[in-house]
């Protein structure tokens, strides 16, 4: 905000718009719209501006929502798959939200579980032998003699 004050201090004070924004490294655009900011709403038209969404078109009804919540109260057991298959049954004009978003929704409420992961134990690292397959050392094995003993295998 700070940096902003400066700007418009400076363009009050007479400085040219592009001017002033090589110096700050903005674009024209940018300053304009700080400048004009500044004009409709005095300082507080510098402070910065929450960015999250006003509204959320894709977001599932709130209908559905408490339907989903309220099937996971009363059937403590059953997952995301479970709950979508009742949600036809249940709302059968209305595709039923994916799998994924029923269990997004039970995970923002606290309704999931998480299971612990099981980890895989390492296997031993093999250390390379030098050894055939008859367990004799290669060194003591000819090569025709090793190849006629896997031939006879």
């Amino acid at each position: 905000m700070d940096e902003r004050l400066r700007f418009v201090a400076r363009i009050l004070e007479g400085e040219k718009m592009s001017v002033a924004c090589r110096e700050f490294g903005i674009s024209r655009k940018t300053g304009y719209k700080i400048y004009n900011r500044y004009r409709e709403a005095g300082i507080k038209g510098l402070e910065d501006r929450d960015r999250s969404p006003y509204r959320h078109p894709n977001r599932t009804p709130f209908q559905i929502e408490k339907s989903i919540l309220r099937l996971k109260k009363e059937h403590s057991s059953w997952g995301a798959p479970k709950i979508q298959e009742k949600l036809e049954k249940e709302f059968p004009m209305l595709a039923p939200p994916a799998v994924s978003t029923i269990h997004s929704i039970l995970d923002r409420h606290g309704l999931v579980k998480r299971r612990r992961r099981r980890r895989h134990k390492a296997l031993p690292s093999a250390t390379p032998s030098r050894r055939t397959s008859c367990g004799v050392p290669t060194s003591k094995v000819s090569s025709a003699s090793a190849t006629s003993n896997t031939a006879t295998r």
